[in-house]
């Protein structure tokens, strides 16, 4: 069930109407240090940061942290606990949005991709509207 309204908010997220913009260095900085932060919070078994900053939208389908907190724990292990990550570049998904690619090692060695769709709130905060893991095959390591 836990799996089936994650992929249920990511794929409403997917789909919604959103107007794509320029990015300022300081928004791809923002948006980079929401990802680091809500890692950070992950690692720390920090749940109440962690969900902090997750969108609207992801809260609606996970309203409290303890479902939040079931979750991540449950499908999204390599962003849970992990051991190394690297950065990589925004791009514009096909919705429009900001995305941000993050490779994950995770504590068995196996490296994902995380894609993290962001959302940005109208106060100017960027909140993670959206994470997507696929499996790096053959970089074990």
């Amino acid at each position: 069930m836990v799996r089936l309204l994650s992929a249920l908010a990511f794929l409403v997220t997917l789909i919604l109407p959103l107007q794509a913009e320029a990015l300022s260095a300081s928004d791809q900085s923002a948006i980079q240090k929401t990802i680091e932060t809500q890692l950070n919070a992950f690692a720390g078994d920090d749940f109440a940061t962690a969900y902090e900053q997750a969108a609207p939208l992801v809260k609606l389908a996970f309203p409290t942290t303890e479902h939040f907190k079931a979750m991540v724990k449950k499908g999204y292990t390599p962003v849970y606990r992990n051991t190394q990550r690297n950065f990589g570049q925004i791009f514009e998904d096909q919705a429009g949005r900001p995305t941000m690619r993050v490779v994950l090692t995770a504590e068995d060695g196996k490296r994902y991709e995380a894609i993290y769709a962001m959302q940005k709130q109208e106060d100017g905060t960027w909140k993670i509207a959206g994470c997507a893991l696929i499996l790096i095959p053959g970089l074990d390591v």
